[in-house]
C-alpha cells in the first residue's frame, strides 16, 4: 500500500495542479499550497526548482513512488537507446499498476498499487503481485475471476472523467487488457503537463 494513500491530495496542492484530473482535489478549490504557509506569494523558480518539480510532479503522478525507484528507472531509461524522457515515460506506463489504471480496473493510481499487492491480478494466466512489474507488448493482464465482482472495480469501470488510451486493449466484460504497444510523452494522457526533459536536466546535473 502507498505510504501516502490518505495525503495523496497533499501532492496536488504542493504542485498547484491537479495531476490525476480528479473532481474531489482541493486545488479545484484552493490552488494555493497546504500548511500554514500555503497562501504567501510564490517566488520564481530557479532552474533546479523548475527540474525539481516536474520530477516531483512525475514521481507522485504514479503513486508517490519512493526516489529509489524512480532513479532506477530513470537509470534504465538513460541506458536505452533513443531519447531518455521517452523512454522513461515508456517504462512508466509498463508498470502493471499503472496499466491496471490505465485499464480502468481501479479508480486512482495508489489503488490500483494495492489492488495488485492484494492478489487481483493475472498476467498470461499467472497470478502477479508486484506493482512495479514491467509489462511487455503483448502481454494480456486480467482482474482474478473472484475478484471480477469487487466493488471498486464495478464503479471504477464507469467513471466517465477518464478514458482508456489506445495503447491499452480492454474488454470490461471479460475484465481482460492487452497491452499493445509502448507509448510516447504525446500519447499518454496525463490531465496536466508533465515535463521528463526537465526530469533528465534533474538527474544529469
Amino acid at each position: 500500500m502507498s505510504k501516502r494513500q490518505s495525503q495523496k491530495y497533499k501532492i496536488d496542492r504542493r504542485m498547484g495542479e491537479n495531476i490525476w484530473g480528479r473532481p474531489k482535489s482541493p486545488v479545484n478549490a484552493r490552488s494555493y499550497g497546504p500548511g500554514q504557509h500555503g497562501q504567501r506569494r510564490k517566488g520564481k523558480l530557479s532552474d533546479f526548482g523548475l527540474q525539481l518539480r516536474a520530477k516531483q510532479k512525475l514521481k507522485g503522478y504514479y503513486g508517490n513512488m519512493t526516489e529509489k525507484a524512480f532513479r532506477r528507472a530513470y537509470e534504465e531509461a538513460a541506458r536505452a537507446k533513443g531519447d531518455t524522457g521517452e523512454n522513461l515515460i515508456g517504462l512508466l506506463e509498463r508498470r502493471l499498476d499503472a496499466v491496471i489504471y490505465r485499464a480502468k480496473f481501479v479508480p486512482t493510481v495508489f489503488a490500483a498499487r494495492q489492488f495488485v499487492n492484494h492478489g487481483h491480478v493475472m498476467v498470461n494466466g499467472q497470478r502477479v503481485t508486484i506493482p512495479s512489474y514491467q509489462v511487455k507488448v503483448g502481454d494480456v493482464i486480467e482482474v482474478r475471476e473472484r475478484s471480477k465482482q469487487l466493488g471498486i472495480v464495478l464503479e471504477s469501470i464507469d467513471l466517465a472523467e477518464r478514458d482508456v488510451p489506445d495503447y491499452v486493449e480492454v474488454d470490461h466484460s471479460k475484465m481482460t487488457a492487452k497491452y499493445v504497444r509502448v507509448p510516447v510523452l504525446t500519447d499518454v494522457p496525463y490531465p496536466v503537463q508533465m515535463e521528463p526533459n526537465l526530469v533528465v536536466e534533474f538527474y544529469s546535473r
